[in-house]
């Protein structure tokens, strides 16, 4: 593409605002709306990920069969932990028994973490809303749902009864929220060897619990770990377990796809239309250039010169007007507790492809306007005036 033809293509667009703007325009609004729509649904995604199975195991080493718990296997969490796909790791033991306070009994799930790993998966530590984190095995986590109904502070004594009768005096810490009803109804959060002392179960687990980097690739990594695992073991991942929740994602996913792509086809439509009718306006300087020796080549490069002028200026201005409307959306549209409905989500790969493709399309829309000038006949046009 030669210097004369974008020279040229300058002077037509500055001699025709109007229709400069016009296009310009349409390019804006069509990027604009493609780059908000595509940064919501992955920001809606991200978000409805994050709370579902944010904290929780992305995948999960389980006992198989019947049984409820398996050996500890220190040489396995070993190679779970060093492998790089494993971001966070915790190991747990869980049973069901008996709270008692003040001569009151509630079922709960006594579960058992080393709980700094846990804290890392769990957001344990986040979700308090009253006292600590415990400091030693003396010391308990309670929900908020089962303090609320028993009155239970920071500092109370519970005494935790397994189903054979064995008790232990446990201290109150904390009392948490991990916004489950059920999961704040019933589960109390202890250290790991507490609760395997209060079940007599030494050195038995109930699961190792695993949260990776990429959540979309859990299948495929559990299927990679599971020759790892002892016959007493198995392997589970979210993603098998919440087979709606991936359908709705992938409809979320599609419906994105073809807004954006519905609305890339009215911009070149726009585009090809307005360059198709420039031709015809000027026809009459195109025979006079042609005339004067400019190459028919040269002259359809003039519309696609114009082509990628609008693209490129169009693009980078509605991407930024995309980005804003994006970010004015997860700043004024409010949860009920003031967070953002949809938080605002930055994807430069996604951006910048968006962009890159809206140059591309809109020099393509002037290929047709370009290859009609290069058949203008110089004495027919400047004859007919």
């Amino acid at each position: 593409m030669s210097g004369l033809s974008f020279r040229i293509a300058w002077r037509f667009l500055k001699s025709s605002r109007g229709q400069t703007i016009l296009i310009l325009l349409g390019i804006t609004i069509g990027v604009s709306v493609q780059i908000f729509i595509g940064s919501l649904i992955d920001g809606l995604q991200r978000s409805l990920v994050d709370n579902t199975i944010g904290r929780s195991s992305h995948i999960t080493v389980e006992p198989a069969g019947s049984a409820r718990y398996f050996e500890r296997d220190d040489d396995l969490i070993i190679q779970l932990t060093a492998d790089e796909q494993a971001d966070k790791l915790a190991v747990s033991y869980s049973n069901s028994g008996f709270m008692v306070y003040e001569d009151e009994t509630w079922p709960l799930l006594f579960r058992g973490f080393e709980l700094d790993q846990a804290d890392s998966i769990y957001r344990f530590s986040e979700s308090l809303v009253e006292g600590d984190m415990p400091a030693n095995s003396s010391e308990i986590l309670l929900g908020s749902a089962l303090a609320a109904e028993t009155g239970i502070e920071p500092g109370d004594m519970i005494t935790a009864v397994n189903p054979e009768g064995k008790s232990s005096e446990l201290t109150v810490s904390g009392i948490f929220d991990l916004q489950v009803s059920s999961i704040n109804e019933s589960w109390a959060i202890s250290d790991l060897i507490a609760v395997q002392e209060l079940f007599s179960a030494d050195n038995q687990l109930s699961s190792i619990e695993i949260q990776i980097e990429d959540v979309f690739s859990a299948d495929t990594i559990a299927a990679g770990w599971s020759g790892l695992l002892s016959e007493e073991q198995k392997i589970t991942n979210w993603k098998d377990q919440n087979a709606s929740l991936l359908s709705g994602l992938s409809g979320q996913s599609a419906s994105s796809y073809m807004i954006q792509v519905f609305v890339l086809l009215a911009v070149l439509l726009g585009i090809s239309s307005v360059l198709a009718i420039s031709v015809v306006q000027k026809s009459r300087q195109l025979g006079i250039l042609k005339a004067m020796g400019i190459k028919d080549r040269a002259a359809s490069w003039i519309f696609l010169a114009q082509g990628l002028i609008l693209g490129t200026v169009g693009s980078i201005i509605g991407t930024g007007l995309g980005l804003l409307l994006n970010w004015s959306f997860s700043v004024f549209v409010k949860n009920p507790d003031g967070s953002s409905l949809v938080p605002f989500y930055f994807d430069p790969v996604f951006v910048f492809v968006s962009m890159f493709i809206a140059i591309i399309a809109a020099t393509l829309a002037a290929f047709i306007p370009a290859r009609k000038s290069s058949k203008l006949n110089p004495i027919e046009v400047i004859k007919n005036g």
